[in-house]
């Protein structure tokens, strides 16, 4: 028996991620335990379909059980997006290695890169950087090249600028930090870069796919039959969900909150909050984002700002690791995977969110920020859902094969 763990968003799962899974199968995976973002994304969106559905579909493309990474740390940096994914994992206790997607393809480089984008990020130089206006990962970039020279600043620094590889050195430094026993292993991204707008052999980015999404071009030759089938069923169900409909809501948070209130928010500081707040009299959201980025703040930071804004996530919350794991699907393989983390899980691992929010203080706070959460993304979709939905929601065994 081999765990393998792969931490996902599935926004939407794609042919790509369908060579990922089946790559990690052919490496010696037995099982695989999928970690995945809920029902908002670390770019800070909406995800296109609800976490039970994605999750039900990670299952058709191979994963084993699927617990959700809950939205603290879903819609956070990369680095505490990892901490939080990575945690989830060591707390099973069984999981062999990790499996995820690289530009690199070689762990041992990565490694490298993660060992010295740790070094500078612990520098007092960042913080000069960052006051200057310069973005968190254009920092550390600058800080490689002054302090390893050209050659090697150049190969550490092209590695630091590709997605897969900045969230593969995180998920490196997290399980450094946690003193894990969970293996590293990478599977190198071909065709295609993360946020391509290009497709290549049936092969394309999410970003290019949630872009058809939008401007309602066809992407089934880019998905599995079975994801093309769920989103056409989402959409005549009116179950699609976009950050758009929650427009006149978002206003209303940012039109009502006070700075003391923001600078409470994570990602807010520095005067951060009076800038977003300055921009309460604009009526619309893209042009509200677009007046508040600059080169430090990125449009994905600002936006999960904006989202934790109006959960009502908290700094402070960041400070509390996972204190539960919420099971989203499971099949039969995946109850092997469950009955030998009873012998050695850390923390509880379950279906309901109600009974798991009982297990401790910090899960009755996650729990109550997750409920919030789905009953906000009832707000997103195309028909607005039920509330209290992630209180109700009944999950049962899996099957590949399950009919969308």
């Amino acid at each position: 028996m081999k765990i393998t763990g792969i931490i996902c968003e599935y926004n939407p799962f794609h042919n790509g991620h369908l060579y990922h899974m089946n790559q990690t199968r052919k490496n010696g995976a037995t099982h695989i335990v999928a970690v995945m973002s809920g029902n908002y994304v670390q770019r800070g969106d909406i995800a296109v379909l609800d976490k039970f559905t994605r999750a039900k579909l990670a299952v058709r493309g191979g994963a084993d059980l699927v617990i959700e990474i809950p939205s603290v740390y879903a819609l956070s940096s990369a680095e505490f997006y990892a901490r939080g994914a990575v945690s989830i994992l060591d707390s099973l206790g069984c999981v062999d290695e990790i499996s995820f997607g690289s530009e690199a393809g070689s762990v041992e480089d990565l490694k490298k890169a993660s060992e010295i984008a740790e070094e500078c990020s612990s520098s007092p130089e960042l913080e000069e950087y960052l006051r200057n206006g310069m973005s968190y990962p254009n920092a550390i970039n600058t800080m490689v090249y002054e302090k390893y020279g050209k050659k090697a600043g150049n190969r550490i620094g092209e590695i630091l600028a590709s997605p897969n590889n900045v969230l593969a050195v995180e998920y490196l430094k997290a399980l450094r930090g946690f003193g894990s026993g969970i293996q590293p292993v990478t599977v190198q991204r071909k065709s295609v870069a993360h946020d391509s707008m290009v497709a290549l052999n049936g092969i394309a980015s999410a970003s290019f796919i949630r872009k058809c999404i939008q401007e309602k071009i066809d992407f089934s030759d880019f998905v599995p039959d079975y994801v093309y089938s769920a989103y056409v069923r989402a959409v005549s169900e009116k179950r699609r969900a976009d950050i758009k409909n929650l427009e006149r809501i978002i206003l209303y948070k940012l039109r009502t909150i006070t700075p003391e209130q923001l600078r409470s928010v994570p990602d807010v500081g520095q005067g951060l909050e009076y800038r977003i707040i300055e921009n309460a009299v604009l009526t619309n959201l893209d042009e509200i984002f677009m007046n508040i980025k600059t080169r430090r703040y990125t449009m994905a930071r600002i936006k999960r700002i904006f989202l934790n804004m109006l959960i009502g996530i908290e700094k402070s919350d960041l400070d509390i690791l996972p204190p539960y794991g919420r099971i989203l699907a499971v099949t039969e393989r995946g109850r092997d995977i469950l009955s030998k983390a009873k012998e050695t899980g850390k923390i509880p691992f379950g279906t309901s969110l109600a009974k798991l929010g009982k297990s401790s203080e910090d899960a009755q706070r996650f729990s109550q920020i997750e409920g919030r959460a789905s009953d906000i993304y009832a707000l997103a979709q195309d028909k607005t859902g039920r509330g209290q939905s992630d209180f109700r929601a009944r999950i049962g065994i899996e099957t590949e094969d399950e009919e969308f």
